[in-house]
């Protein structure tokens, strides 16, 4: 049995009176990752004529007024906004602006909570520190220990109370644990086990007296599914990170909204997200009994398409923002005869066309200097880009991270292992998934990961291909945060020889495609296989 919440409990019981149950609505967003403007059905940005013509999503300006809408049509009733991470990154917006607009659109949105994402360290503790201090309401991260970093100690909680409709609604927090792989935290932020400090943090809260919890997070689907199995406490999750569509009727849902897990307590943990991009906003109704147990939880993801009419104020605002980067934006670098798919549901698990695009550009550009070999992460490739004229924001949009070249070398085996390490977590979406030039490998998911690698060739004379030889140095090209030992290449790292400091990603590419006559023409190739 859960415990109750003391203060409301005993004047309940003094004035003799029936204590009702308590519904909130909450409506959560996650991963909008700056993309303020409206995208396309394969996340890309969407122009004005395509817009006008009803065939585009989300912007923050929609966003609004789903927002705005949905509050008032509950008006009276209990509701809170929630957001799961990750508003960093993924747009000429933040490129130009970083944390200065995140926190301008998200304090006149009425966000009253936010989770750390792993993208919020993008930019070092600096710009986190910077958003911190201009937001409008706290942002929390239960397992981030920033204690030992003089930008962030003190300024993170791992928990929050808020106060709705006369009821203490805890939550508590964490944020997925190789966020030092996947970001740049700097040497002074650690990350500690996800469980353990989530099962702290709902012992505090409920020592406290609060017996409505909620854990609000940014550690992925399936990460969130065992956290509703195994920590006692928490009532529902609302999560992030792994940009998952939950739906009750999408076919290309991975699970229901909200999906339910038979939790240690003995009751259902509901569990939600809302895909990402600002696609869609959540939208759930929980309800609690007078023992604090939740004895409902429904809803349905609001999908944020041409029905929703944009926020005029919004529309006007963005177009203010947008004078100083329109020029870049718009600059024409070239053509696609076809769709260059970039999507993460196909970067993060199989060879795609914008992974072929974007590590043959890499390779192009540094063979001179003797490299053979190019590895580029799927996480990295952040859009898809349509058919048509390619301009260079559309590029910046696909590479964001401001991610230079990077060249080291090391040794077959160390190329096997960091082929290894990129196969590793399919499962979740990871994406370390490689994505290669120069090279062909294959893998088998059926195995355990470390075992998953066979069949690697490298690219020799012509267009001869042979195993690749273990023993032997090879010079890879890579990115600089790849380079650095993100996404979990601590091969890369310890190798030899290593240069950070190559053109910007995005020019590589731009600069690639011209040199080809501006004209590209998207293929695979087979040098990815999945084998069964």
């Amino acid at each position: 049995m859960k415990r109750l919440l003391l203060g409301a409990t005993a004047l309940t019981m003094m004035s003799g009176a029936a204590y009702a149950d308590f519904t909130l609505n909450i409506l959560h967003i996650n991963d909008f990752h700056s993309r303020f403007g409206p995208i396309t059905s394969s996340d890309s940005n969407c122009d004005a004529e395509t817009d006008a013509a009803g065939e585009c999503f989300g912007g923050i300006a929609r966003l609004k007024t789903a927002i705005d809408a949905k509050r008032a049509e509950l008006e009276g009733q209990n509701v809170v906004l929630l957001d799961a991470g990750d508003q960093f990154q993924g747009s000429l917006f933040y490129t130009q602006y970083r944390s200065e607009i995140i926190a301008e659109f998200a304090n006149d949105l009425g966000i009253e909570l936010m989770a750390v994402g792993n993208h919020e360290f993008d930019d070092g503790p600096e710009e986190l520190a910077k958003l911190l201090e201009a937001v409008e309401f706290p942002i929390i991260s239960g397992n981030t220990n920033v204690e030992n970093e003089p930008l962030l100690a003190g300024r993170i909680p791992g928990t929050h109370v808020l106060e709705i409709g006369g009821e203490q609604i805890g939550f508590v927090s964490a944020l997925a644990e190789d966020t030092d792989e996947t970001s740049s935290p700097g040497e002074n932020v650690e990350f500690e086990d996800v469980f353990t400090s989530l099962r702290a943090q709902v012992e505090g809260l409920q020592g406290a007296g609060v017996d409505k919890i909620i854990a609000l997070t940014h550690v992925g689907y399936t990460v969130d599914l065992q956290i509703a199995a195994n920590v006692p406490g928490i009532d529902l999750i609302v999560g992030g990170h792994s940009h998952s569509l939950l739906s009750n009727t999408d076919e290309n849902a991975v699970g229901p909204y909200p999906t339910l897990v038979n939790g240690p307590d003995g009751n259902e943990v509901p569990v939600v997200t809302a895909y990402s991009y600002g696609k869609y906003l959540g939208n759930l109704v929980v309800t609690w009994d007078d023992e604090g147990n939740v004895v409902s939880a429904e809803g349905a993801p609001i999908l944020i398409d041409a029905s929703v009419t944009p926020d005029e104020g919004y529309v006007t605002r963005l177009a203010e923002l947008e004078e100083p980067i329109q020029e870049l934006m718009s600059e024409v670098i070239g053509t696609a005869t076809a769709p260059i798919e970039g999507s993460r549901e196909v970067c993060r698990v199989e060879e795609c066309s914008m992974g072929n695009l974007v590590a043959d550009a890499m390779l192009d550009r540094v063979a001179d200097q003797g490299a053979t070999i190019a590895i580029q992460n799927g996480g990295g490739l952040r859009a898809s880009i349509e058919a048509g004229e390619i301009t260079m924001g559309e590029v910046i949009t696909v590479l964001p991270f401001s991610n230079t070249l990077a060249t080291v070398e090391i040794s077959g085996a160390d190329v096997i292992d960091a082929l290894e390490n990129g196969v590793s977590d399919i499962e979740n979406g990871a994406g370390r998934f490689p994505q290669v030039a120069g090279l062909k490998y294959s893998y088998t998911l059926a195995n355990p990961a470390g075992e998953r690698i066979s069949d690697v060739l490298v690219k020799g004379e012509g267009d001869a291909w042979a195993p690749i030889d273990e023993e032997a140095t090879y010079k890879i090209v890579t990115n600089n945060y790849m380079r650095g030992g993100g996404d979990g290449y601590g091969t890369f790292a310890e190798g030899d020889n290593p240069y950070d400091f190559g053109p910007p990603m995005e020019q590589v590419v731009a600069d690639y495609i011209a040199e080809l006559g501006g004209e590209y023409t998207p293929y695979t190739d087979g040098r990815i296989t999945v084998l069964e």
